[in-house]
């Protein structure tokens, strides 16, 4: 069977308990869209998306007020029983904004900077000493996020003056990736020199246009073993973003390039933040590289489906799994391996409810009213009435702790 190409080798990186790098699973991060400074509203975002799978959450930290705030939401997030890492988001000031407030410096269990603003001419040097030598006060990892909306542009120059000298010069594209692949590992060198070792230094390259971000990561992985943050940035709003974003890193995933992602998605307005992780975990899932949800397998509906009834049994069987995991993961160790199936007449119905671990084949256009329901890929039941969706959503909730409470309690034995 065909599969994703072996792992990028990488060093491991410990981010507040969360491994990123080396032979953890691909880690799903997302960041919050709030004023850091209010410290409720903050808290409350990450609430919700570490409830919906976030490993990681990166927040910015842009001004006094923010970063003051920052051990209180700590603390907050404690009281609510979360303990999900926050990596502080810095520009411009972040040597400044660490300086003053040691707190801060503590709470966070990473640093984000950008060698393109962490300061400029002669200053740049001197703050991006201060930030690792920060970093290696709080004993903190950092990630080195290159970014080509804030590029280096001194560098970008000396890069483009190289390029004029060559016989056959590079596209202005290419100098762009190189500048930006240069940028990440010039300032992981400096890290290193100053004292921050391998197992502490995250790098992202990111872009915001498909096959550069393709070109830029595979290109950067091959020069180093740094752990890869993936993201393309600025992805945009709905589908357009989460298309381009699973085209992207769906590619490097699949050569075994990224340690960590993250789905840059605009929300809508007043829209759910949340979105951004369930696109990444499905992207992983779907790949096969992670497990997070059951899932559930649908036929999309033809002329032999006219009844929608399988449409909403589907979608109430996938709503009511994914809202049920994170009381699940507790409670039946291995659920999220769980497959489900929903079809809409007898043409795929049968033999795809076989496949799953439970499935059920409904009637369609001109079919008997009867619905076979599949257990561990043998028939166990047919299903009649108005209250078919009813009866199958019952024979789920039994077959989930029939199988993995007792896969619990033998754990536990």
């Amino acid at each position: 069977m065909a599969g994703p190409a072996e792992r990028r080798k990488s060093v491991g990186v410990d981010v507040g308990g969360v491994i990123v790098g080396g032979d953890a699973p691909i880690v799903v991060q997302s960041m919050t869209n709030t004023d850091t400074a209010d410290v409720d509203a903050t808290v409350r975002q990450i609430l919700a998306l570490n409830r919906a799978g976030s490993e990681i959450v990166r927040i910015t930290v842009d001004r006094d007020e923010a970063a003051a705030a920052v051990p209180y939401i700590r603390e907050k997030l404690l009281k609510f029983g979360c303990d999900v890492p926050i990596v502080g988001d810095f520009h411009y000031i972040g040597h400044k904004l660490l300086t003053d407030h040691p707190a801060c410096a503590e709470a966070l269990a990473k640093y984000r900077i950008n060698p393109g603003n962490v300061g400029f001419r002669d200053k740049r040097d001197a703050q991006f000493t201060t930030l690792i030598e920060l970093a290696l006060k709080h004993d903190k990892p950092v990630r080195i996020g290159v970014n080509w909306g804030s590029l280096d542009q001194e560098l970008l120059t000396l890069l483009m003056d190289e390029n004029n000298e060559r016989p056959d010069p590079w596209s202005a594209a290419h100098v762009i990736r190189e500048a930006i692949i240069r940028s990440a590992l010039l300032s992981a060198k400096r890290a290193e020199e100053i004292g921050l070792g391998r197992d502490k230094i995250i790098l992202s390259t990111k872009v915001s246009d498909v096959q550069n971000l393709i070109a830029v990561y595979q290109d950067l992985g091959a020069r180093c073993d740094y752990a890869l943050h993936l993201g393309l940035t600025e992805a945009g709003m709905g589908s357009k973003g989460i298309v381009a974003s699973s085209a992207a890193m769906g590619i490097l995933l699949q050569h075994g390039i990224g340690d960590t992602i993250r789905i840059s998605l605009t929300p809508e307005p007043d829209g759910d933040r949340t979105l951004e992780v369930k696109v990444a975990q499905e992207l992983l899932q779907t790949m096969g590289f992670r497990q997070f949800v059951p899932v559930v397998a649908a036929c999309p509906g033809c002329g032999r489906t006219t009844s929608t009834t399988f449409q909403t049994l589907a979608k109430e069987i996938e709503d009511h799994l994914s809202s049920s995991m994170p009381e699940w993961r507790e409670k039946y160790p291995g659920v999220e391996n769980l497959s489900v199936a929903v079809m809409g007449c007898i043409v795929n119905g049968p033999g795809e409810s076989k496949h799953a671990d439970i499935g059920i084949s409904l009637p369609g256009t001109g079919e008997a009213p009867a619905a076979p329901v599949f257990v561990d890929g043998k028939k166990a039941a047919t299903l009649r009435g108005a209250d078919v969706a009813d009866q199958f959503k019952l024979m789920v909730a039994n077959y989930i702790e029939k199988r993995f409470g007792a896969e619990k309690s033998e754990a536990a034995e």
